[in-house]
């Protein structure tokens, strides 16, 4: 592609850099130089015009795009149609985005042209949410740095729509304590497109076992009155007593240190932070989105979430992390 500023007598068929606005006619920069224009601009006494010339090898810019954002598009995301040299991909439903991370960056690799800007990875989306754009910044690019594009980029992206359906929150109560708030974690599940049921136990190793026993959802969540400080603490231990397994107590997340996972039964245990009671953004959401949308939590993966995992205060934390 040359670009630059040509006699009007020879941009006929090239692309226009820049608005012109010729008495009551306008030309949109990235718009193509017709008949119609050269005469305009001969008319306003326009010897010269800043323009993009296209080779043969070119491909334009809303061309090249969608191509690119097709390449890219693994199940669950739908390509828009492409203006300005952008095409967006959007979720076609709720999930978490899941993203080859290398891939991604492969392709922002091939040419300063070329740009792929995308959500971070495992982001919570609902339908329509943009999940990445793709923007070709000049008016065209190469053909061959196109095709290389594509193919490091292809399905590197991808939507993870829910896959469980309904859940069990199992909350205790201390004997003096009042009611404990639930409504932002049904609401957490709602939106996903998941039913809770609730029950209420005691806050003892022996009632909360029990519950968990007679629990028959996939997915089994403890929210506790009291924090848990330790895995000898009341959460852990009924699960270890209702036979399950214990993957992780704690997280590299603030708010949401105080999360454990577990298994059951073949069951997806989550013993909530306190925090989970409001509705800002916690580590818990980070778990319990991708369990949900049945993308597997490691140990490693909590392990691995430090960076970047210092949250907005929440004001309702009865521990600030800074003395007031």
């Amino acid at each position: 592609m040359k670009f630059g500023s040509v006699p009007v007598e020879i941009a006929q068929g090239a692309v226009l850099a820049h608005t012109l606005t010729l008495g009551a006619a306008t030309f949109r920069k990235g718009s193509v130089v017709t008949g119609d224009a050269v005469a305009a601009m001969r008319a306003q006494g326009v010897t010269e015009v800043i323009v993009a010339r296209l080779d043969p090898a070119d491909v334009p810019e809303n061309i090249a795009a969608a191509r690119l954002a097709a390449a890219l598009a693994g199940d669950g995301l739908d390509v828009r149609e492409a203006f300005t040299g952008r095409a967006n991909l959007h979720a076609a439903g709720p999930g978490v985005v899941g993203l080859n991370v290398a891939a991604i960056d492969a392709v922002n690799a091939v040419d300063p042209m070329i740009t792929v800007a995308t959500l971070p990875q495992w982001q919570r989306v609902a339908g329509g949410t943009m999940a990445a754009t793709v923007k070709i910044i000049a008016y065209a690019v190469d053909s061959a740095a196109l095709d290389r594009a594509c193919a490091a980029g292809r399905g590197a992206m991808r939507l993870h729509p829910p896959a469980l359906r309904d859940a069990d929150l199992i909350v205790t109560h201390l004997g003096s304590g009042g009611p404990v708030k639930v409504g932002p974690v049904i609401d957490r599940l709602a939106r996903l497109g998941v039913e809770t049921k609730v029950s209420n136990v005691a806050h003892d190793v022996d009632a909360l076992s029990e519950a968990l026993t007679r629990a028959t959802a996939p997915l089994r969540l403890i929210l506790t009155a009291s924090a848990t400080s330790d895995v000898a603490d009341v959460g852990p231990s009924a699960l270890a007593g209702a036979g399950g397994t214990l993957t992780r107590f704690g997280m590299p997340v603030d708010p949401g240190n105080l999360l454990f996972l577990g298994e059951m039964a073949g069951a997806t245990v989550i013993g909530l932070p306190g925090c989970a009671r409001s509705p800002a953004l916690n580590g818990a959401d980070w778990v319990l989105e991708r369990i949900v949308c049945g993308v597997p939590v490691s140990e490693a993966d909590i392990a691995a979430m430090g960076v970047g995992g210092l949250l907005k205060e929440i004001p309702t934390r009865p521990q600030p992390r800074e003395r007031r």
